[in-house]
């Protein structure tokens, strides 16, 4: 079994990789490693992995725009979401006092905003794929600092010079395990998402979450709260709806909606038919098992 993930070693997402594959007692499993989101999303949607593990959201920063893009995109299921805490640290071979640049992701970049202002507002500030790429580079030069997981700085060589400098201590990423394929609203369980419940209907069925993306072409007053009626009037309970730019014209947007629930659940299924009957686009993500902490 192959598992894309955003690399190099020490990142976020093979973090949360290896936690998904210890929840499901994977015992043969290859990490492949790749230079950004999209590859690693395409390596899945083009079979090239068997699974990817992609970051959607952070408590801090909000949505992966470049995820929900691709999530519309390309043909991928769903099939589970990880959580992991996220703690970034300042590494460098040097010290603090000889730190001139800066590395990580933007959304780490983000998540720090404040600290690097009160702290290095004169540091030269640079955007790599990854935080772990961050520290790789970082291991070149000792005026260059990464702000990564502090796992990575062992990998590469560097010390730990700060610990936990997020602006919010609280600070979650959310990120998804996608498939090849796409999402059949009459299978109970999508293929090859193994060890899920076969029988959404048992008991236990609260404990899945369904992803879909709605588009409706013309706006027109009350066309978002129909959308919205069709859950609240069932009881089902949403926890995510985004809008995103269709890049179309200005106004134009796709709706990203989280719920609980089971494609296969009699309730969701009227629910969809509802929708269906207001909307012009209606693409199921997934039906997948809500992550729950440890």
């Amino acid at each position: 079994m192959i598992i894309g993930v955003l690399g190099p070693e020490g990142s976020y997402s093979e973090k949360a990789a290896k936690l998904w594959i210890r929840d499901k007692g994977f015992k043969t499993v290859s990490l492949r490693y790749f230079e950004d989101i999209e590859d690693a999303f395409t390596a899945a949607a083009k079979g090239k992995a068997d699974f990817s593990v992609i970051p959607v959201e952070n408590s801090i920063e909000g949505s992966v725009g470049i995820s929900l893009d691709l999530l519309l995109r390309l043909k991928t299921v769903i099939c589970g979401e990880i959580v992991i805490r996220i703690e970034h640290s300042l590494l460098s071979k040097g010290g603090r006092e000889n730190i001139k640049v800066i590395l990580s992701h933007p959304q780490a970049l983000a998540q720090c905003r404040h600290f690097l202002k009160e702290n290095f507002p004169d540091a030269e500030i640079r955007s790599t794929g990854s935080t772990s790429h961050a520290a790789l580079l970082a291991g070149e030069f000792e005026e260059m600092a990464a702000i990564s997981a502090p796992e990575a700085a062992k990998k590469y060589g560097l010390k730990i010079l700060l610990s936990n400098i997020q602006d919010r201590k609280e600070n979650h990423t959310r990120f998804l395990v996608i498939r090849p394929g796409n999402f059949h609203e009459n299978a109970r369980v999508p293929e090859n998402c193994p060890h899920e419940k076969t029988d959404p209907d048992s008991e236990g069925a609260s404990s899945f979450k369904t992803s879909l993306i709605v588009y409706i072409a013309k706006d027109r007053p009350g066309s978002l709260y129909e959308l919205l009626g069709a859950f609240a009037k069932r009881g089902i309970n949403l926890t995510k709806i985004e809008s995103r730019p269709s890049k179309r014209e200005l106004g134009d947007y796709y709706f990203y909606i989280d719920f609980e629930g089971h494609i296969g659940d009699a309730v969701i299924k009227d629910a969809l038919k509802d929708i269906k009957t207001n909307t012009d686009m209606l693409k199921v993500l997934g039906s997948y098992p809500r992550f729950e902490k440890n």
